[in-house]
């Protein structure tokens, strides 16, 4: 941060010598007045005695006693011992004993006090929480003690910090210069905390009126104002991009298996959300199983729910292929409905088998907690990895596709049908491995997407249409054509739900894929050759 804002304000007077732990400021603590507490907690928040670091310790655990004869002792945790703070002796707590009384101003003052002893802590940490804590002091007495701690601080970003704090408090200084360099210095910071503060100094009151009689100091802090609305703009775009990013992996995961399986097959599959569900409740058994047999590798779960996940809707999906949909080819509408009743099906049983509340899936300790990159936005690990794993996905998706057996006759089904039958493709084998393989895919999503919230029988019911929208806009069997739709129609989707909401948006999105199908109905990218049957 910019130093020379804050520097055009005068010095103020150097704090005096902390005094240590003595009989009077004991006697101001244990005094009725809260102002009096409130100094006293002040006095020992400045002094570099260790006993007064020790009682502000105990005064913010309430282990402060007062006895009946007005002498202030610190309990041990059953309150059964005292100990004097200023010679340590220890004796078992007098009769008619009880808590120092502490309000909640007093409390305010103990946890600032706090914050101030831990400015010269030897942990940076410890140190930025500190001065974090601070900027919401509103006490100027504080001014001389920044300054000591921000000429010894070696640490950049605790330093801003302070000079932060140092600058909200110069906001109702006397002096119009130092006004003025404090309301550029807390533009600077970007923090969207400060902008009411900002906005009181900077725009009139109801009657027309000004709180800041300084016309330079208004100036200052509605400039101040507008770079931190820049900010927040700038945080609000950065936001959409990641959570863009984070929601068009989710639905590339969730279309990629029915790129696979509509485009091979022709099938309109309605119970593809349903599969999603299954490796969701895949991943919530193998989490009950980590619990119960193997605590200590919990936070591994998720890598042993993948391939739970995976076999296990693959699976359900070669079955249903072998004894529904296969004789359901060349008939959409009769596949729509066939799989449209396997879906009530799988969600009927799921709630037999679980219930019908959703369960809670719980993100392993890797997952868990974020990056900040700027003040404002997270980027949380569980989207991180989501992301990662979408893209990881995708990748061994095209080796199998483009590099293997499997996938050259799958490449070979989609192209010609009719012309892989005659040169001794097995297609009724291939169709059964390529609807296993997306329907593992679709298992896949469902470990994914219970990192992200609950999971629930109807939770495929939300990703089914957008799956569809998905295959259709990148064009049916197009591998590249499914990520660069799944990706945009994110990026769009948050983008357009900040000013239209998130109903509209979807309905926009739908209507704008409407009008792009009517003139390339292929999608993004043509599938070559031609299907037969």
């Amino acid at each position: 941060m910019p130093q020379g804002a804050v520097a055009q304000a005068p010095a103020p007077t150097q704090a005096a010598a902390p005094a240590g732990l003595d009989e009077a400021l004991l006697a101001l603590l244990a005094s009725d007045d809260n102002d009096e507490k409130i100094e006293a907690i002040g006095k020992l928040a400045r002094s570099t005695d260790s006993k007064a670091a020790a009682l502000l310790l105990a005064l913010g655990q309430d282990h402060v006693y007062l006895s009946p004869e007005g002498k202030l002792l610190i309990s041990d945790d059953d309150g059964a011992t005292g100990r004097d703070p200023l010679s340590g002796a220890a004796a078992p707590m007098p009769e008619g004993s009880d808590t120092l009384t502490i309000n909640n101003r007093v409390r305010g003052a103990i946890d600032d006090a706090r914050a101030i002893a831990q400015l010269h802590a030897p942990d940076p940490a410890a140190r930025l929480a500190a001065a974090q804590q601070l900027q919401q002091a509103g006490d100027e007495t504080l001014l001389p003690v920044l300054d000591d701690a921000i000429g010894k601080e070696t640490d950049v970003q605790v330093r801003s910090a302070l000079q932060t704090v140092r600058a909200r408090l110069q906001l109702s200084a006397s002096d119009p210069a130092a006004r003025a360099a404090a309301a550029r210095t807390l533009g600077e910071t970007g923090n969207p905390a400060f902008r009411a503060m900002l906005a009181a100094v900077a725009q009139p009151r109801p009657d027309g009126s000004y709180a800041e009689p300084d016309a330079s100091v208004r100036a200052a802090a509605t400039q101040a104002l507008r770079g931190i609305d820049r900010h927040m703009t700038t945080v609000e775009w950065a936001g959409n991009v990641f959570y863009g990013l984070s929601l068009g992996s989710v639905l590339l995961l969730a279309a990629l298996g029915l790129a696979i399986t509509f485009g091979l097959m022709g099938v309109i599959n309605m119970a593809h959300g349903e599969l999603i569900m299954i490796g969701a409740y895949a991943t919530y058994t193998v989490q009950l199983v980590f619990r119960q047999y193997l605590p200590g590798w919990i936070d591994w779960y998720v890598l042993a729910a993948l391939p739970v996940a995976f076999i296990a809707t693959g699976l359900v999906g070669m079955a249903l292929e072998r004894t529904v949909i296969r004789w359901l080819y060349g008939r959409p509408l009769e596949t729509l409905l066939a799989t449209w009743g396997i879906s009530l099906i799988l969600m009927q049983a799921v709630r037999s088998l679980f219930g019908a509340q959703n369960v809670e899936v719980a993100n392993p300790g890797w997952m868990s907690g974020g990056i900040t990159v700027m003040d404002g936005l997270v980027l949380t690990y569980n989207r991180i990895v989501i992301v990662l794993f979408a893209f990881l996905v995708v990748f061994f998706v095209w080796l199998l596709l483009n590099h293997t057996r499997l996938g050259l006759f799958v490449r070979s089904i989609t192209q010609n049908r009719a012309m892989a039958d005659c040169l001794g493709v097995p297609t009724g084998r291939i169709d059964m491995l390529a609807f296993g393989l997306g329907s593992g895919i679709a298992g896949l999503a469902g470990v994914a997407l219970s990192q992200l919230g609950n999971v629930g029988p109807a939770l495929g019911q939300g990703y089914i249409v957008d799956s569809f929208m998905v295959v259709v806009l990148g064009g049916v069997g197009q591998l590249a054509g499914t990520v660069i739709a799944g990706l945009g129609l994110g990026w769009v989707n948050k983008f357009l739900e900040p000013y239209a909401g998130a109903v509209l948006a979807k309905i926009t999105i739908l209507a704008l894929i409407v009008l792009f199908v009517q003139k390339r109905p292929q999608g993004l990218f043509a599938p070559k050759g031609r299907s037969a049957e």
